[in-house]
C-alpha cells in the first residue's frame, strides 16, 4: 500500500499554510508578498482558470448549434 502524490501534496501544503497563519497571529510575516500583491496573484490565477474552464467547454449560441446540443443529449440518454 502506498499513499498516494496527491495526499502528500495536500499535506505539504496544509502544513506550509497552518505555519504560516501561526506565525502571522504572533506577529511575524513569514511570506514577502504584500496583501495587496497576494489579491492580484489570486485575481489573475483566479481569471485565467475561470477563462479556460469557459474556453474548454462547448458553448453554443448558434441556432444549428443548439439543436446540435440536443441531438447529442438525447443519444447519450438513449445509449
Amino acid at each position: 500500500m502506498t499513499v498516494k502524490a496527491e495526499t502528500i501534496i495536500r499535506t505539504v501544503i496544509l502544513a506550509i499554510t497552518l505555519a504560516n497563519q501561526i506565525l502571522t497571529v504572533c506577529g511575524a510575516n513569514p511570506l514577502p508578498f504584500s496583501e495587496d500583491e497576494l489579491y492580484s496573484l489570486f485575481s489573475a490565477i483566479a481569471t485565467a482558470a475561470v477563462s479556460i474552464w469557459a474556453w474548454w467547454k462547448n458553448n453554443s449560441f448558434t441556432k444549428a448549434a443548439i439543436e446540435a446540443d440536443e441531438v447529442l443529449e438525447k443519444l447519450k440518454k438513449a445509449s
